[in-house]
């Protein structure tokens, strides 16, 4: 008979199995001294000069060492993540695979070019993207944070945004660049279809070769 856990991991959908199973082998991995984080980060040095390619897709992978922050992480990944998959985007797999890759280059982009903006390892910011547009698609669900406050989801990631800045006292720069990107998709996606200049158009549909 299946274990709880064993049940649970079986029942998520597979793009999000796939990302959070290379997440928590990657954090295994360094942990037990197989590999080292620095050969993991985005470093575009290495990348242009050294042809280190996996460091666009190990970047996005890391969340840092077993501890209560990376199961954290984990969490909010595994729980939004999969709610936008068995969603919005219930049998459409590419359309998900296409918001993810569509995330992930947006954040290689952003983190160079805006200033204080680069992030080595942009798994958090991801997670993060994910967090803000299923946040904007939901606005009537209430949420309930920490037993204190509660709001509508669209909402979250700003609640979210502030408690990190006040447990950490520094201006999350992942958070922002989530929410960023994330609200690219959801307006280009979303809103801007609906208004009448677009002609309906989707300038973020999944590309046919998808």
């Amino acid at each position: 008979m299946p274990s709880p856990l064993e049940t649970w991991y079986a029942e998520i959908p597979p793009i999000t199995r796939i990302y959070i199973t290379a997440s928590c082998l990657t954090s295994i991995a360094v942990q037990l001294g197989f590999v080292h984080p620095l050969h993991l980060w985005l470093n575009f040095d290495r990348i242009i000069h050294e042809y280190q390619w996996w460091r666009l897709i190990t970047n996005f992978l890391y969340f840092g060492p077993l501890s209560i922050d990376f199961l954290f992480h984990m969490f909010f990944l595994a729980r939004y993540s999969r709610m936008m998959e068995e969603g919005f985007f219930r049998n459409k797999p590419a359309d998900y695979a296409w918001l993810l890759l569509f995330s992930a280059t947006s954040l290689i982009i952003y983190s160079t070019i805006l200033p204080y903006a680069y992030m080595p390892f942009l798994g958090s910011p991801l997670a993060f993207t994910m967090v803000y547009i299923w946040a904007r698609r939901n606005p009537y669900v209430r949420l309930n944070f920490l037993g204190l406050l509660s709001f509508n989801a669209p909402h979250l990631p700003w609640v979210l945004f502030c408690f990190s800045f006040l447990l950490n006292n520094q201006l999350p720069m992942g958070d922002l660049l989530g929410i960023v990107v994330g609200h690219v998709y959801y307006f280009f996606e979303d809103v801007w279809p609906r208004e009448p200049a677009s002609g309906g158009r989707r300038w973020l549909k999944t590309p046919r070769i998808m």
